[in-house]
C-alpha cells in the first residue's frame, strides 16, 4: 500500500512511551526538539547517567550503560544533537570505568524487570558510547584514550573481520567511523564498511531494518560503498511493508520496540527521497 504518514502517527501515539510521541511531533509535524529533550530528560538521574526503561529492554530506574548507548544510537538515527541534555554524562562514564576502559553496571539491574538476552549481565563495552560522544563533539580526552585501550584488545581487524551478525557490526562502525580518517585508523574504517557489506549480503528479509542503522542516509559512507541495485532493493522493501495499522515490524516481533522502528523507518525513506 502507499505509505501513510497518518497511519504511522496513530501507530506511535497507540503504542509508543511519551518521547516516542515527541520524536514523532518533532521529526515529521513540526513539534519542538526542547519537547522532545523534555522528555528524555524524564530518563536522567542526578549522577548524569541514564535509567528508567529508555532502552526498552532493561528497566532498572539506576544508571547504566545500555540506556545511554541507546540514547546515542537515536542521536546517530535521527541526526539529533543531545548536547543540552548530556551535560555531566560524560563525567558519569568516567566514574563507571573499569580498569580495563569497560564499563560498570548496577548491582541492581537485575532487580527490575529485563530481556533475557541481558540475564548475564548490562552493556559493558565502551566503543559505541565513546564513538557516539565523538560525534556529539563532547567526549573527554580520558574517555577516549581508555575507550582506545580497550579496543586494541577487544575490536582489533581480525575482530571486526570475524564478525558475521549484522547488528552487532554497530561496536565497529559506531567507534571507527567516528574517528578521524587518517592513514592508521583507515584499515579499521574500511574493515568495518567491508565487514558490513559482508553481511548486509547473507541478510535475510526481517533484518533488512538493521542495514539502515548504518545506512540511514544517502551521504553516509555505508550508503555510498552499497552497490546502488542492493540499496534499492533494501528500499523498496522497506517501502512496501507498512503494515495495515501504521507500523513495521521489528526483527523479533517485539511490538514494544516497533513505535521507535516505525519513526526510523519512516525518516530513512525520507531521506532517501521516498516519501
Amino acid at each position: 500500500m502507499q505509505i501513510s504518514i497518518d497511519k504511522a502517527r496513530d501507530f506511535v501515539y497507540a503504542n509508543g512511551v511519551l518521547w516516542e510521541q515527541a520524536l514523532f511531533h518533532y521529526l515529521f509535524d513540526g513539534g519542538s526538539i526542547e519537547r522532545l529533550y523534555q522528555c528524555l530528560l524524564c530518563y536522567k538521574n542526578a549522577d548524569g547517567g541514564w535509567g528508567h526503561g529508555l532502552e526498552h529492554d532493561i528497566k532498572c530506574p539506576d544508571s547504566h550503560p545500555l540506556a545511554l548507548e541507546f540514547l546515542l544510537t537515536m542521536g546517530r538515527d535521527m541526526k539529533l544533537s543531545l548536547t543540552e541534555v548530556l551535560i555531566g554524562t560524560v563525567d558519569w562514564v568516567e566514574r563507571n570505568r573499569n580498569e580495563d576502559g569497560s564499563l560498570k553496571n548496577p548491582a541492581s539491574l537485575h532487580k527490575y524487570p529485563h530481556a533475557s538476552w541481558w540475564s548475564n549481565g548490562g552493556q559493558s563495552a565502551p566503543d559505541s558510547i565513546t564513538g557516539n560522544l565523538m560525534k556529539q563533539g563532547i567526549c573527554s580526552s580520558s574517555l577516549a584514550a581508555s575507550t582506545s585501550r580497550w579496543v586494541k584488545s577487544n575490536l582489533s581487524l581480525e575482530h571486526i573481520q570475524a564478525n558475521d551478525w549484522l547488528f552487532m557490526a554497530y561496536h565497529a562502525h559506531d567507534y571507527y567511523l567516528n574517528l578521524e580518517d587518517t592513514p592508521e585508523n583507515r584499515p579499521f574504517i574500511e574493515a568495518t564498511i567491508d565487514n558490513i557489506l559482508k553481511c548486509v549480503q547473507n541478510t535475510t528479509e526481517k533484518n533488512y531494518f538493521t542495514i539502515f542503522q548504518f545506512a540511514s542516509s544517502p551521504d553516509t559512507r555505508v550508503a555510498k560503498a552499497m552497490p546502488k541495485a542492493l540499496l534499492d532493493k533494501f528500499l523498496d522493501d522497506l517501502e512496501s511493508s507498512q503494515r495495515e495499522d501504521g507500523g513495521w515490524g521489528d526483527e523479533h516481533g517485539l511490538k514494544h520496540w516497533q513505535p521507535y522502528h516505525t519513526i526510523f523507518t519512516l525518516l530513512v525513506l525520507r531521506n532517501y527521497g521516498r516519501l
